[in-house]
This record gives C-alpha cells, sequence and structure tokens, in this order.
C-alpha cells in the first residue's frame, strides 16, 4: 500500500509525539526515537536540553490537537513507515529533514492542515498568541471546499490587508463563513 506524502510528512514531525502518548493511544509500531543513529538510547527528560524538552512539548500539544481520527491515520502511517526496509525509512527521514523548518512545523497541524500549509503560510503563518488558538480552531471546522477559498484568499490578500482580513474572518459566527468566504473569492 502506498503511502501518501502528506502521511509520511505528518508522521515523521510527530514522530517523538505518538511516543510520548499514553500506552493506550500509541500504535503497536513506535516511531524511531528522537537519538541520531539507531544505536543511541531516547535520552531522560532530565538529561535533555531545554530546547529538546520545549520541542517535545510543541509536539504533544500538536499531537493532542488532532482530532482522534488523524491520529487514527497517523497510527496507521506510523505502521506503514515501520515496515518500510530500513534505508527506506531513512531515505523519507532525510527528505523531511531537508524541508524547511517551517514547513516541517505545517506538517504538525496533520494530514490535511499540513498539506494546505504552505497556501495558508501567508494569512496564517505568523499570528499574534490570541489569535492562534481561534484560528486554529476555525481551520479545523472548514470543510474542503472551504478550506480551498480560504487558501485562495490568503494568497490573493496582500501583505498589508492579511491582518485585517484574517480579524474579519475570526470575527464571523459560524453559519456566516460560507457566504464570506463565496464573496471574497468571487463566486
Amino acid at each position: 500500500m502506498a503511502m501518501s506524502r502528506g502521511l509520511v510528512l505528518v508522521l515523521l514531525s510527530s514522530a517523538a509525539v505518538a511516543q510520548a502518548t499514553p500506552a493506550t493511544e500509541v500504535p503497536m509500531v513506535r516511531p524511531a526515537p528522537l537519538a541520531e543513529s539507531a544505536g543511541q538510547t531516547p535520552l531522560s527528560w532530565a538529561s535533555m536540553h531545554p530546547l529538546q524538552r520545549r520541542e517535545l512539548r510543541a509536539r504533544y500539544a500538536a499531537w493532542q490537537g488532532l482530532s482522534e481520527a488523524e491520529r487514527q491515520r497517523l497510527r496507521r502511517a506510523a505502521g506503514m513507515l515501520a515496515n518500510l526496509p530500513p534505508a527506506q525509512q531513512t531515505a523519507l527521514r532525510a527528505r523531511f529533514a531537508a524541508l524547511d523548518q517551517l514547513h516541517r512545523d505545517g506538517w504538525r497541524l496533520g494530514p490535511v492542515l499540513g498539506a494546505l500549509y504552505p497556501k495558508l503560510q501567508p494569512l496564517f503563518g505568523y499570528l499574534p498568541a490570541a489569535q492562534r488558538a481561534p484560528a486554529l480552531a476555525l481551520l479545523r471546522q472548514l470543510d474542503d471546499g472551504q478550506l480551498a477559498q480560504l487558501v485562495l484568499i490568503s494568497q490573493r490578500t496582500p501583505p498589508q490587508e492579511r491582518d485585517a482580513v484574517r480579524a474579519q474572518l475570526l470575527a464571523l459566527a459560524p453559519a456566516a463563513r460560507a457566504a464570506w468566504l463565496s464573496e471574497k473569492v468571487g463566486h
């Protein structure tokens, strides 16, 4: 079974998170540890550098923010990745590591939003702290058609107008979003 590029990228960005979840939620096949070489054992929490701990906290928070359906997709992808030959696993990890940090971080949003992140990034890549949770909740509530419209809006909105457009969208009641998106796209 072929694994989609998006699932591989999300899986690789979430590998350590899956290890950190409670045993009842961890897939049978665990992703590779954070240690660089396969011969190393994972570090204890206390021995980790503060930046490593911050990274793990961020990954865990991202994992917790995913829907159960997205977590299940990632668990299945983890199993498929674990069944690949070691050389192919290494090659996929190298491809992921070669991505720009911005795009690697985008994959933490899950398979759906992670795939769209490069196109949504202009409008949602740099948010004030107060807008982060509401914006993520809004994005997860949109259907595929609405996300496609939002991608167009994100790509078409000039930088100087992005804050205002995003604020308008976040201020809308959920029932008004479809009409607003259609109006902004011109449909």
